[in-house]
């Protein structure tokens, strides 16, 4: 395959490579642009390390082909800077919630695409939108509660405006 120029805006800031547009965008992040936050878990989609949003939307780096999202907004973990990512970010600290850390990346990606669209989401709701991403430690308790605190922060914070 031949590279061509990829045009893409990550993290708010315009970006260009000379990739294969049928190069994962995961390997253009990481290999081309330096961006490290999203990882290599699996490669087939299941395990969420590698999540990422494409225009706001939470998709999978590992197999979504970097030509396919050329001119498009992608946010990586280094780039979350809402007040929802913010939040989410907060609770994973205080709740203690990564060991090794290794899935966390895309864990905090899942749970900022669902507080985004549920905002005080249930324990079933929180399981199912996290169901695709893997933690290897089980630290999914933590993960669960942090998203309610989170959730709680943020309510608490539109409650002061």
């Amino acid at each position: 395959m031949n590279p061509e120029r990829i045009e893409l805006i990550v993290d708010g800031t315009p970006a260009s490579l000379d990739a294969p547009p049928a190069m994962p965008l995961l390997w253009a992040l990481r290999h081309g642009l330096g961006h490290t936050g999203p990882k290599f878990g699996c490669g087939m989609a299941l395990c969420g390390a590698c999540t990422v949003f494409v225009d706001g939307k939470p998709v999978r780096a590992c197999v979504t082909p970097v030509g396919s999202v050329t001119g498009q907004a992608v946010t990586t973990i280094e780039g979350l800077d809402d007040p929802v990512g913010a939040a989410v970010q907060a609770a994973w600290a205080a709740a203690s919630v990564p060991q090794c850390g290794y899935c966390q990346a895309g864990q905090v990606m899942g749970a900022v695409a669902l507080l985004r669209a549920t905002t005080r989401p249930s324990d079933a709701q929180i399981d199912d939108a996290m169901r695709g991403h893997l933690c290897r430690c089980g630290a999914y308790p933590r993960i669960r509660a942090a998203i309610h605190a989170a959730a709680e922060r943020l309510a608490t914070a539109g409650a002061d405006d």
